[in-house]
C-alpha cells in the first residue's frame, strides 16, 4: 500500500506543469496585463509549489487539475492584490465609535485638508515667513492652547501618549496607582504593561473595587514621581466601589509637589451630560481643576484623527516634548491636517460639522423619523413584515462602551430561505459591506450612524440580496 501511495504522489509530481507552461495559457494574458511578469511568475511558483507540497505531503492534489488549481490560484491572488482592502463599510450597527471601523468619521473639513496637504508639498516643518527650518506641532499647538487653556503636543496614539509622559515623568521612579484602574484599554494594551515599558515602578494602591486616599498617602515615598488617575474605560463596577475624588487627588499632589497625570481615554472637548453622556467630563474641566497632565484620544469623542493628545502644566508639556521619544511617536502630515481642521470646528463653536458629535445629538424622534421613511421604501420593493422599534445605540470607542442612548431601529425579517445570520453575512458580503445586528432571528439596522448620503446604498445593499433569493426578480 505505501508503494502505492508513492507511486500515486509521484505521478501526480509529473503531472504538475512547468511555470512556462502556465504562462502560455490563455489565462496568463489576462494575468500580465495587470502585473508585471515578475509578480505573475512568483505567484505560480507559489500556486506549483503548494500542490507540491500537498503531493509530498500524501495529501493529494485534488480532483481539480493541477491547471486549473493553479489558474484559480493565480486569479484570485491578482484580484485581492489589485483591490483596495482597507475600504469604505456603512456602520449600521448603531456602535458611533466602532473600534472595528475606524473610530470617529472625519468632518468635510478635516477630509479636504487631508486632500490640500496629501499630495503637495506643505509648510509641516518649514517657516516661509523666516525662511527656516520650523515645527509641526505650531499647527495645532495655538488651536489647543485656545481650546484647553493649556499647552498640548500631539503624538500617534493616546497609549503612546501615557507612554510618553510616563517615561519623562516617572522613568526610574514609582507612579502610585488604583488597582482598580489597571485596566486593559484595547488590544492587548496594558496600564501596568505601559508602565514597565515606560521603566516607572508601578505601585499599586487599594482593592480592585474600593481605593480611598488613604492608600495614595500611605504609599508616597521619596521616590514617588507621579499619581496616576486612569479613565474606566471599557468596564464598569457596580456595588460596593469607591474611589477618590478627583479634588482629593488634586490636593494630595500639591501638598506633596507630585504631578497628577489623568488619562482621559475618549477626549470629550464639549458638555454631553444633556446628551446622557455621563462620566465624561470635557478635558477642559481636569485642567481647569488643577490636574497636571491630562492624556486623550483624538479618534474618539473629540471626532478627529488617530492621535494621542498630551496637555498641561507648560513646564511639563516642554519636557516631554524635549524626550527623545517624542520624535519616535510624532505624527504625519495627514493626521496634523486632519486634527487641526477639526480643532478649528470646535473653536468656530461648529461642532455639529463632527459627524461623531452630530450622531450624539441626533434624537431617537429623529432617527425614528428617518428608520420609517427606510421602511416604508423597503415595503414599496416587496420587503413584508418590517418594523421600526425602539433601541439603543451604543457610543463605544473602548474607553465608552456601556454609554448609549435612546435610538429606532429598522427591523427585517430575512429574505425567504434565509436565516438572519446567512442575511447579515450576506450584507457583510456586499460592496460596500454592511455591518449590522442580529436580535431574535431579524436583522437590525440603526440608522443612527448611517449618514443622509449612504442611505440610499444600503436600500440598494438590502434589496439587492433580497431580489437574488427571489432569483433575481424583483417584487
Amino acid at each position: 500500500m505505501e508503494f502505492v501511495a508513492r507511486s500515486q504522489d509521484q505521478a501526480e509530481l509529473r503531472a504538475l506543469p512547468s511555470v512556462d507552461d502556465v504562462l502560455r495559457s490563455d489565462a496568463a494574458a489576462a494575468w500580465l496585463a495587470r502585473l508585471p511578469r515578475q509578480r505573475v511568475v512568483e505567484l505560480v511558483r507559489e500556486a506549483i509549489s503548494g500542490l507540491r507540497a500537498d503531493a509530498l505531503g500524501g495529501r493529494g492534489v485534488g480532483r481539480t487539475p493541477p491547471s486549473e488549481s493553479i489558474t484559480d490560484y493565480v486569479s484570485r491572488a491578482i484580484h485581492r492584490l489589485g483591490r483596495q482592502s482597507l475600504r469604505p463599510v456603512i456602520n449600521a450597527s448603531g456602535v458611533i465609535l466602532h473600534t472595528n471601523l475606524g473610530r470617529a468619521p472625519l468632518a468635510e473639513s478635516a477630509i479636504r485638508a487631508i486632500s490640500e496637504t496629501a499630495g503637495r508639498y506643505s509648510n509641516l516643518e518649514y517657516d516661509a515667513a523666516n525662511g527656516r527650518r520650523g515645527k509641526r506641532d505650531l499647527h495645532c499647538d495655538e488651536l489647543l492652547r485656545r481650546l484647553l487653556g493649556a499647552p498640548a503636543i500631539v503624538v500617534n496614539n493616546n497609549a503612546a501618549a501615557i507612554f510618553l509622559v510616563l517615561s519623562e515623568i516617572a522613568r526610574g521612579g514609582f507612579a502610585i496607582v488604583s488597582r482598580g484602574e489597571l485596566i486593559e484599554i484595547g488590544d492587548g494594551f496594558r496600564i501596568p504593561e505601559i508602565l514597565e515599558a515606560s521603566q516607572a515602578e508601578l505601585v499599586e494602591v487599594g482593592t480592585t473595587n474600593r481605593t480611598r486616599i488613604e492608600d495614595y498617602k500611605a504609599a508616597l515615598d521619596t521616590r514617588t514621581e507621579a499619581m496616576l488617575r486612569i479613565h474606566p474605560s471599557n468596564f464598569r463596577m457596580v456595588g460596593f466601589t469607591g474611589r477618590p475624588s478627583l479634588s482629593a487627588l488634586i490636593d494630595l499632589a500639591r501638598q506633596h509637589s507630585i504631578p497628577l497625570i489623568e488619562d482621559l481615554g475618549s477626549g470629550c472637548l464639549t458638555d454631553l451630560s444633556r446628551e446622557g453622556i455621563e462620566d465624561e467630563p470635557p478635558v477642559v474641566a481636569s485642567l481647569r481643576a488643577g490636574v497636571n497632565l491630562v492624556t486623550f484620544s483624538g479618534d474618539k469623542l473629540l471626532g478627529g484623527p488617530q492621535a494621542g493628545i498630551i496637555a498641561g502644566d507648560p513646564e511639563l508639556v516642554a519636557r516631554v516634548r524635549r524626550n527623545p521619544l517624542f520624535r519616535a511617536l510624532r505624527v504625519d502630515k495627514l493626521t496634523v491636517a486632519a486634527l487641526s481642521a477639526t480643532l478649528q470646528e470646535y473653536l468656530r463653536g461648529n461642532e455639529a460639522a463632527i459627524p461623531a458629535v452630530r450622531m450624539l445629538r441626533c434624537t431617537a424622534a429623529e432617527i425614528a423619523e428617518r428608520a420609517a421613511t427606510f421602511a416604508q421604501r423597503l415595503q414599496e420593493h416587496g420587503f413584508s413584515n418590517i418594523e421600526v422599534a425602539p433601541g439603543r445605540s451604543l457610543l463605544g470607542g473602548g474607553s465608552t462602551p456601556m454609554q448609549s442612548m435612546e435610538t429606532a431601529l429598522v427591523v427585517i425579517p430575512p429574505p425567504a430561505g434565509m436565516t438572519a445570520s446567512e442575511f447579515e453575512r450576506a450584507l457583510r458580503a456586499h460592496d460596500p459591506p454592511v455591518v449590522a445586528r442580529i436580535e431574535s432571528d431579524r436583522v437590525l439596522l440603526d440608522l443612527r450612524t448611517v449618514p443622509d448620503t449612504e442611505r440610499d446604498t444600503l436600500l440598494a445593499a438590502v434589496l439587492a440580496i433580497g431580489a437574488s433569493r427571489r432569483g433575481g426578480r424583483d417584487k
